[in-house]
């Protein structure tokens, strides 16, 4: 069974930084893709960023580029979301996705499996 839990949201000011984490398990292949979305409330959840598992590629939203960082520990099985530089647009329910195999159309959110329960990030201005 595959489950993947979100921790790290919280308050934060204009300008803060956050560190979101995505612990998985279940997930038994190298090749699955990790995605991150968010949704703000009365809007559609949208993609902020993807990272292949099995090489080093990362893609990112425009709206996030330069400011979110993504990564991941092998070993542990983690994928975090590094979060700088926050706006008050930023506040979002944000989610943790995996696809079991390296995803094409990475901001399409019905390409993702599995996705993780939310994690609230709320930017104060």
């Amino acid at each position: 069974q595959v489950q993947l839990v979100e921790s790290g949201g919280g308050l934060v000011q204009t300008g803060g930084s956050l560190r979101l984490s995505c612990t998985t398990s279940g997930l038994t292949t190298s090749t699955h893709t990790m995605g991150w979305f968010r949704q703000a409330p009365g809007k559609e959840r949208e993609f902020v960023g993807c990272i292949f598992w099995s090489d080093i590629r990362r893609f990112y939203a425009d709206s996030v580029k330069g400011r979110f960082t993504m990564s991941r520990d092998n070993a542990k099985s983690i994928a975090y979301l590094q979060m700088n530089d926050l706006k008050p647009e930023d506040t979002a329910v944000y989610y943790c996705a995996a696809a079991r195999s390296m995803v094409t159309a990475i901001r399409d959110k019905e390409k993702y499996d599995y996705w993780g329960q939310g994690t609230q990030v709320t930017v104060s201005s």
